[in-house]
């Protein structure tokens, strides 16, 4: 148990020239709203993304339950179709770009920096409006619900479906500049995270010494950069179509519709990849734990993450080969989309291979990790026959489909993004969670997963096919769609325990001291919660699992750690830029819309937004620094 930190602050208006007579207790505005608002700490900037994912997680789950109701019982009209056709869209939208990927990213801001020994992310105030746009995306989108006709054209948004022939609301336009907005904030953080991951790394720490976790970050980031200019680009393209009366997607005008489907899964297929990856690191850092075991094969599962993201550029026309692709694509996708299985299924080797002899522990984030490795290798096998062009087409637009990327996306990425919140939460918070309730939750919701999205492989091959509003009683699927939806209530009920669980415990959780798993990583090395600067002496790396090489060798024997200067830790100053340009964004891309009725309205968050970019740019490099008084490990 290290001990705690105290701390003296001092701002300066120049690095390295501190004003040694303005003495301070904490930082301007550490506490407060106007603290969280314009704070530039990657660790408050994870926070808030783990708050607005759990939020939007919550919002996609009702979405989902009001399917899951009309669809329970033949002829329901429980909801009108147009709403329903609004809820799937909506749904899909915000669990992908709105839950899982924002989830991650809270990972990734929280957990990255501490796990490779940085005391912040490379750049702080990038940092921070990539999670403003993040949110300004998200509100913009839902905000469709109550100020327009929600879009209601599928989370993949096919043309002509989003012409404004078919679609002449402002419905599908909010999705068009809500899913820019989203991208914005992605790609932003995605250079962010890799300039972080390979220019801030401790001293020894090598790029075969970094966390698995740290791995898979810097491959979903590539992907992120590589994978959203598709998207934009298509995304683009449709913007003028409807405002521009441009023709790229309109065959009236010599367009091509398919052209969108092949711009989309360039994009659409890295996305999946996108979101598993980070739960596969997740998952690599948690069983050595509770294994009491080196994770086996690490150069291995590694190299597989990799190519995992380099493959999945080349597998996106098996969405497609209902469309009339020549055989030779039929060949060319089929066997890439068999061969991106071979990494995947070394990792699941991995895995098992770190569990095989070892002292396991079946703690609440073990549980959820063992679930993940079931259910997405269910996931993993179910997608393998998509590779079969003739039984991809009997697939195609059925519940077959639904239930293998539900496998792989919830019974994947979501079960590791849980575990590994059960996992990090002491850290993050200095509290433990009930484990005893939170197995109550692992059960209910591996229960309700596979109640509500098993029988939808029978459902599927039985002919059930997506995106239907209802159906005839004589069709063989009511039981099943019965039991599917008592299971998406019962996935429900333990999702909400489990965020009951994160807000009771973060106020009245037991202490839970720095390093309660006995962990290997260097984010455990530090206090719980983690102070404002991470490290007092950031540590010099040896060995790959840091913290255990650091417990079982004698402090003499360790080499030693940097030292902090007379001026102490220097620390970014907090920002409000990054939120101004945010709301010249978004009161922008609000006027566009509405350009009317308000002409001025785009010009108006224009300026706004150049106001934030000039503040920004001359804001300079000022800061404070911070002395520990007690520096520790």
């Amino acid at each position: 148990m290290h001990e705690s930190t105290s701390t003296t602050v001092h701002s300066h208006e120049e690095p390295g020239h501190p004003k040694t007579s303005q003495w301070l207790k904490r930082p301007t505005a550490e506490t407060g709203i106007i603290s969280w608002l314009t704070t530039v700490d990657h660790k408050r900037i994870g926070i808030m993304y783990a708050m607005a994912a759990l939020f939007f997680l919550l919002v996609g789950g009702i979405e989902a339950l009001l399917i899951r109701v009309q669809l329970a019982v033949p002829n329901n009209t429980f909801i009108s179709a147009d709403f329903y056709n609004q809820s799937f869209t909506m749904h899909g939208t915000t669990m992908i770009f709105l839950a899982v990927m924002p989830l991650s990213a809270a990972f990734f801001n929280y957990f990255v920096p501490i796990m490779i020994g940085a005391r912040d992310v490379a750049f702080p105030r990038l940092n921070a409006f990539s999670l403003w746009m993040f949110i300004a995306g998200g509100l913009f989108i839902n905000s469709s619900w109550f100020l327009a006709h929600a879009p209601d054209i599928g989370w993949f948004g096919y043309a002509p479906l989003t012409s404004k022939t078919y679609s002449p609301g402002l419905g599908t336009d909010f999705w068009i500049f809500g899913l820019q907005m989203l991208g914005i904030a992605s790609v932003v953080a995605g250079l962010n995270f890799v300039v972080t991951i390979i220019n801030m790394r401790a001293p020894g720490m090598k790029m075969m010494r970094l966390p698995v976790f740290v791995w898979m970050t810097l491959v979903t980031n590539f992907l992120v950069i590589l994978a959203f200019p598709a998207i934009t680009i298509a995304l683009a393209c449709l913007m003028m179509d409807r405002l521009a009366g441009t023709g790229f997607f309109e065959p009236a005008f010599g367009g091509q519709p398919i052209l969108w489907q092949h711009l989309f899964w360039v994009f659409g297929h890295p996305e999946v990849y996108i979101l598993i990856l980070p739960a596969m690191g997740i998952i690599s850092e948690i069983i050595p734990v509770f294994s009491r075991k080196p994770l086996f094969g690490y150069a291995i599962t590694v190299f597989s993450g990799i190519l995992i993201g380099v493959v999945g550029f080349a597998v996106w026309s098996h969405h497609m080969f209902a469309t009339g692709l020549s055989q030779v694509a039929f060949m060319a996708f089929a066997l890439t989309t068999m061969a991106i299985a071979v990494p995947t299924g070394v990792k699941i080797f991995n895995w098992i291979g770190t569990l095989w002899g070892g002292q396991i522990r079946f703690t609440t984030p073990m549980l959820f990790s063992l679930g993940f490795i079931w259910m997405f290798l269910m996931g993993g096998l179910s997608g393998i026959t998509h590779s079969a062009a003739p039984a991809n087409l009997q697939h195609t637009d059925t519940y077959y489909v639904v239930a293998h990327f539900h496998y792989v996306l919830i019974g994947g990425s979501l079960f590791a993004l849980i575990a590994g919140c059960y996992y990090w939460f002491p850290k993050v918070s200095g509290r433990m969670i009930s484990d005893k309730v939170g197995k109550w939750a692992f059960w209910t919701v591996f229960v309700g997963f596979n109640l509500a999205f098993l029988p939808m492989h029978w459902l599927g091959l039985g002919g059930m096919p997506r995106r239907i509003y209802t159906y005839q009683d004589n069709m063989g699927w009511n039981e099943w769609n019965m039991v599917s939806t008592i299971g998406a209530f019962l996935l429900g009920i333990g999702i909400c325990v489990f965020i009951g669980q994160l807000i009771w415990s973060a106020r009245k959780g037991k202490p839970s001291g720095d390093d309660p798993w006995d962990a290997r990583t260097l984010e455990w090395q530090i206090p719980s919660p983690p102070p404002v600067y991470n490290f007092a002496r950031v540590p010099t790396v040896t060995h790959r699992d840091e913290l255990w090489h650091r417990k079982q060798t004698p402090a003499s024997k360790l080499p030693p750690d940097e030292t902090v200067g007379s001026h102490g830790i220097h620390m970014p100053d907090q920002s409000w830029f990054p939120l101004v340009v945010t709301i010249g964004i978004l009161s922008g891309v609000y006027g566009v819309l509405y350009m009317d009725h308000f002409f001025i309205g785009p010009f108006i968050g224009l300026a706004i937004a150049l106001i934030g970019i000039y503040g920004w740019a001359l804001e300079g490099p000022g800061g404070y620094h911070i002395h520990p008084r007690k520096d520790h490990k």
